[in-house]
Order: structure tokens, then C-alpha cells, then sequence
């Protein structure tokens, strides 16, 4: 543990010594750099021994806050999340060399270097903590930390706008964990977290607890509908913050529910009912919104409710299996659960990684301003593709093994007698209604980004990224590549955290090749990667310096124009015509009024349907209301004042003696 709290001190103090520096000088995020991949190194380090031996290694020290403790443990839950915190901390802060240099932004380099580490450190902190009091705190820092690395250019009116709705976001969910810790430590009889399985879900407070639960840590994770924070953050956010914010922030609200579900027995059904729902839900109106999306990082944004939604269904088959006292689905949902948070840390920094690439280059967030940027940043284009496999849940990469896990588990409800547990198994299209709309958006995306001919003088001019910055998103690939070739050297990592979630008379059986055969997904996704590239190395040598290069025939059209490509709109207008119950979109203009019609021009909007048309308009209107009422009640009366004192005090002993009676 001494090694595990000196990282995190490394990662937490990290942009401290550019406060001290020039701030023209390259030192200071040097040095940021350099601390943060040694607090990384130490952290992970920590972590691997805390691995390899029995038990879980634990710190638990006074602190003189009534109900606090200075209590952190590391276990295979913990370790699970914690993993991608350090690697995508340690790409990021490479990243930023290149992204962010020091003397390009003098007056935020300092402050984004220090909330950076901030928010790596706590975040460690907040994945290890096993008191409610100190968890709190760290959350706490946590969430300030957020709101200030995505206010970075607090001088833009949308990244303020963006930054608030997160604050106000963050906090109602931090009140509803208030609640939830208040409430468990009078249920368990101390503020430390009780043993996994160790409380029963059929006493009253159960049910308040797991409601609490899933608003409290549902805003943070961004599950439909509390995802309303996230889209505008993420694209407010730099690129390597959003890659931190999406990869590794939003996993802590799925964290806390894994967690708090643990402590209890057997859960009622309903629990996972309602989280499969919500995934559901959550997986198919976040691609279906991203579909929609213009603008790259709120469609990679939205990407990050999708994912969440496929988390959330292998952990709500893994709730319905220990409800139904099924081992085998428990298993299965929640190592497919835990392997895609893991996974999509990693290929969602990396398209986060690559969108900023493109953003340096070109200037711009629209797709629509792209077009022929495979020619001028190949690199760019074949790491952002490889991300684009991976989260589409394609092999060989990682998302499809996650994936795998979680169609496993829902195909084991069928066996099991009874036909609610069997209904499960409808999820399983719901999951592949998901892949194949995340298919159809990343072909839009890359087809609208990298292929053609340039739409605008921005991607005429656009470049390849530094070194500094293509090497981060080379590291995350390969780690890609790793987890869906060999994902067997992560079996015991799962069989880890599986022992500490149920740890009861009935443990969970491990993932051997009986439950989860990885070894013949990897002998799959190695002989498809040499097909691959045999593939790839053919249609090389078939081209030859003699082939003369001509024009793409153009339907006998014979001046094609730059403007007569598809669009990222028009690419996906189909998709978001069937999807408009739910996307419910804006449209301007492209109507043709007469024969001989003026020029007219057509642009399509698709706000979000909770944020855009419920709760802001329910904002306004309750602004409204209070200031009516606030002009009547606040008249600067003493005497008024007083009455309202004397009737607050009345209503309170009256409801009291009620109580007491």
C-alpha cells in the first residue's frame, strides 16, 4: 500500500512544479509528464502485487471526522478500473506535449497540467476507498476536479455553458450519495463498506439504498436519462481530458453501483430488470444520437452512453443470475461487464486520442469539414480505425470479447425454468441492434473524415500529429490488439474480481474454458488478423509504378465537384428518418418552391431530446414561477418575515408532536 499511496501522491502533485517555472518554459509539463508516468508506473505496479497475493491488501488509519476512517483496499473490482485510470493517464500526459504545448497556451497549460493529475489521483483514490466518508470526499474532489479541467477555456460562452450543466449535474447526483452512505451506515452500523453479500436486500432500507444508488451513480456514469452533462463536457473538454473524462471518469458511477449491489445477498429481481432496461434503453438512443451528431466529439460523446448501456446489460444479467441463483450467468454478465469497462477505456481514448489529432490539424470539430485527410494523415486514420473496429465489437480487437462474454450469458438464461429469467435473452438483439448502428456511424464517420477529397481549405492544409501525440494512440492500439488476441491473460483478473463480489456460500464459478472459451476466441482472432494482413500484403503488391492513375468514372458527370460528396448528414439521413420518434430532429430550408427556384439551402439539428426539450424548458419556467413568487414573498416587510418564521416553527412542532404521537 505504501508504494499504491506514493503513486497516487506523484499523480495528485504532478502540475504543481509548473506553477514554478516560466510560463513559456517546455519544463514544467515536462516534468508533469515525467511524475505522472512514474505515479502511474507505481500505482500499476501496486496494483499487479496486490494481485498476485491472497488477500486484499488494505490501509486503514484514523482520521478525526466523526464515522471517517483513512481506509483504502485493493481488490479485483478495484483493479479492474483501476487499470485503464493509469494507462490512459500515461497517454494522456504524453499526449498533451504535443496537443497542449506550454508555450501555445501559457495562460492554461499550468492550470490543465495541475487538475489533470488531480484528477487522475482521485480518481485512484475514489476506486479504493472503503469508508463512505472518505469516498465522499474523494468523490467530491473528483467532480470540482472534472468541472475545472472542462472549463479549461473558460473564455468560450458553450465550454462555460457545458462546465455548469455538469456542476449542477455532479452535485444532484453527490446529494443522492449523501443520502445513500447515511442510510447504509445505519443499515451495516458503520460508515466502512460491509462484506460483499453480507446485507440482506428483503429489509426496507434495501430498496432506497439501490434507488439511491442508481441516480446517484447513474449521473456520473451518463445512463439515459442522466446523461444529459455528458455529450456537451466531452466536446467542451480538450481531447486528451475528454479521452480521460469518457475512458476512465464516467466508469466510477458503474463502479459505485457494481459495489453497492455486491454488499447484498440475494437481490431482488427487479434490480436487474430495471438496470438491463436502462441499458437497453441507454445503448440504442446513444448510438441512435450519434448517428445524428455533426460534430465528432459529441458523437464520440454519445458513443460513451452507448457503451455504458452495454456495461449496464452484463451487469443487469449478472444481478438477474444471482437473483435467480444462476452462477454460470452471473459470471459471465459481470466479466463481460467489468472486461468491456477495460476495454472501452482503451479504445474510446483512443478515438478521443485520434479525434484530436484531426481537431489539431484542421481547426474544426464538424465533420462535414473534413474529407480526404487518409492522404495527409495516415497514421491518424489508421489508428482512428482501429478504434472504430474495436467499439463497434468487431474481432480481432478487444470489444468483441467483452461483447462475447455478455451474449454468453444471455443465451445461458434460456436453460434455466423459469420464463422471466428466460425474457433476458431478448437483450441479446437489443446488443446487436447496438453493433450494427455503432457500424453504420463509424462508417459514416471515417468514410466522411478520411476518404474522398478535401471539402474545405482546413483539411486541404491539415497534417500529420508530432510523434509526441501518435505514440499514445500506437500504445492504446496495441493494448486493443493484446486483449482481443490473448484475452486468456486476463481471466484471472476477472476470476479476481468475480470472488469479490460474491463471496458467499455459493461463490461464482471461474471463467474456465467450460464458462468462457477464450482460447478458441484467440486461435479465431489470430487466424482472421493473418488473414488480414495476407489480404492487406495482396492488394500491396498489385499495385505497381506503372499502373497509370485515372479519374473515378462519375455516371457520365463530367465535372464532379468537391460539394457533390456525401455528407456525414446525408450519409445518415435514412437511419435518422427511422430513429425520429426518439431523435426527433430539426430542419431548415431544402424545400424547392417553383420550377425555376432560387438558390435555397437545407441544415439539420438534432438537439437532445431530455436535456433541450425538458429539462432546460422546465428550468425556464421554474425560474419564472420563483421570481413571481419571489417579488410577492420577498416585500421587505419585518413584520411578514416574522410571520414566516412563527408559521415555519409551527409547521415544525406540528409535525413533530405527529412523530412523537
Amino acid at each position: 500500500m505504501v508504494t499504491f499511496i506514493t503513486g497516487t501522491l506523484l499523480l495528485l502533485g504532478s502540475g504543481i512544479p509548473g506553477l514554478f517555472c516560466n510560463r513559456q518554459s517546455p519544463l514544467g509539463e515536462r516534468l508533469a509528464a515525467v511524475l505522472s508516468v512514474a505515479g502511474s508506473l507505481l500505482g500499476a505496479g501496486a496494483v499487479v502485487a496486490a494481485l498476485l497475493i491472497p488477500g486484499n491488501p488494505a490501509i486503514h488509519l484514523p482520521w478525526p471526522i466523526p464515522g471517517g476512517a483513512f481506509a483504502l483496499t485493493i481488490d479485483g473490482i478495484s483493479a479492474c478500473f483501476l487499470f485503464p485510470v493509469y494507462l490512459v493517464t500515461v497517454t494522456g500526459s504524453i499526449y498533451t506535449l504535443g496537443y497542449w504545448p506550454q508555450r501555445n497556451n501559457p495562460g492554461s497549460g499550468t492550470r490543465l497540467r495541475i487538475f489533470y493529475g488531480g484528477m487522475a489521483g482521485s480518481l485512484t483514490l475514489v476506486l479504493t476507498a472503503s469508508n463512505g466518508i472518505l469516498f465522499l470526499a474523494c468523490w467530491e474532489i473528483m467532480a470540482l476536479v472534472g468541472f475545472f479541467l472542462i472549463t479549461i477555456e473558460d473564455h468560450v460562452l458553450e465550454v462555460r455553458r457545458a462546465g455548469f450543466i455538469y456542476l449542477a449535474c455532479t452535485h444532484a447526483g453527490t446529494l443522492a450519495l449523501f443520502a445513500l452512505f447515511v442510510i447504509l451506515g445505519q443499515f451495516s452500523g458503520s460508515f466502512d463498506f460491509p462484506a460483499a453479500e453480507s446485507l440482506s436486500a428483503v429489509a426496507g432500507p434495501a430498496t432506497a439504498i439501490f434507488l439511491l444508488a442508481l441516480f446517484g451513480f447513474g449521473l456520473k456514469a451518463g445512463l439515459m436519462p442522466f446523461h444529459i452533462w455528458l455529450p456537451g463536457a466531452h466536446a467542451a473538454a480538450p481531447s486528451q481530458v475528454s479521452a480521460l473524462l469518457s475512458g476512465v471518469m464516467i466508469k466510477t458511477g458503474i463502479y459505485g453501483i457494481i459495489r453497492v449491489t455486491g454488499f447484498f445477498s440475494v437481490p431482488p429481481a427487479w434490480w436487474g430488470w430495471t438496470i438491463l432496461t436502462i441499458g437497453a434503453i441507454s445503448g440504442v438512443m446513444g448510438v441512435a444520437f450519434a448517428i445524428a451528431q455533426h460534430d465528432i466529439k459529441r458523437l464520440l460523446a454519445y458513443h460513451s452512453v452507448e457503451n455504458i448501456g452495454i456495461i449496464a446489460l452484463g451487469l443487469g444479467t449478472a444481478l438477474l443470475g444471482k437473483s435467480f441463483d444462476q452462477p454460470l450467468l452471473t459470471s459471465l454478465g459481470l466479466a463481460g461487464a467489468l472486461l468491456h469497462v477495460i476495454n472501452h477505456g482503451l479504445f474510446k481514448s483512443l478515438l478521443f486520442l485520434g479525434a484530436g489529432s484531426i481537431i489539431h490539424a484542421t481547426g474544426t470539430r464538424e465533420i462535414d469539414h473534413y474529407g480526404g485527410l487518409l492522404r495527409r494523415q495516415p497514421l491518424t486514420g489508421l489508428f482512428f480505425l482501429g478504434g472504430a473496429v474495436a467499439i463497434c465489437g468487431l474481432p480481432p480487437l478487444n470489444g468483441f470479447v467483452s461483447e462475447w462474454f455478455i451474449y454468453l450469458g444471455l443465451f445461458k438464461s434460456l436453460g434455466h425454468d423459469a420464463p422471466a429469467l428466460r425474457l433476458s435473452v431478448f437483450a441479446a438483439p437489443v446488443l446487436a441492434l447496438i453493433g450494427g448502428l455503432a457500424l453504420a456511424c463509424f462508417v459514416k464517420v471515417f468514410g466522411a473524415a478520411f476518404l474522398g477529397t478535401p471539402r474545405t481549405p482546413a483539411a486541404v492544409g491539415a497534417h500529420e500529429a508530432p510523434a509526441s501525440m501518435l505514440l499514445p494512440m500506437a500504445v492504446l492500439l496495441a493494448c486493443c490488439f493484446v486483449i482481443g488476441l490473448l484475452p486468456s491473460a486476463f481471466i484471472p483478473l476477472l476470476d479476481r474480481a468475480l470472488a469479490a463480489w460474491a463471496t458467499g456460500a455459493k461463490a461464482l464459478p471461474p471463467l474456465s474454458a467450460a464458462v468462457a472459451p477464450v482460447a478458441a476466441i484467440s486461435w479465431a482472432a489470430l487466424a482472421l488478423a493473418v488473414l488480414i494482413g495476407i489480404l492487406a500484403l495482396w492488394l500491396h503488391r498489385q499495385k505497381t509504378p506503372q499502373t497509370p492513375r485515372r479519374p473515378t468514372w462519375g455516371c457520365g458527370y463530367a465535372f464532379p465537384a468537391t460539394r457533390m460528396q456525401y455528407t456525414a448528414s446525408s450519409f445518415a439521413e435514412m437511419l435518422v428518418g427511422l430513429l425520429r420518434w426518439g431523435l426527433r430532429p430539426d430542419r431548415h430550408g431544402g424545400r424547392v418552391e417553383a420550377p425555376l427556384a432560387k438558390p435555397a439551402n437545407f441544415a439539420s439539428h438534432t438537439p437532445d431530446t431530455v436535456l433541450d426539450r425538458g429539462v432546460l424548458p422546465a428550468c425556464r419556467v421554474s425560474i419564472l414561477v420563483c421570481t413571481w413568487v419571489r417579488a410577492r414573498v420577498q416585500n421587505g416587510s419585518t413584520g411578514c418575515y416574522l410571520l414566516y418564521v412563527m408559521l415555519a416553527l409551527g409547521a415544525l412542532l406540528t409535525l413533530a408532536t405527529l412523530l412523537r404521537g
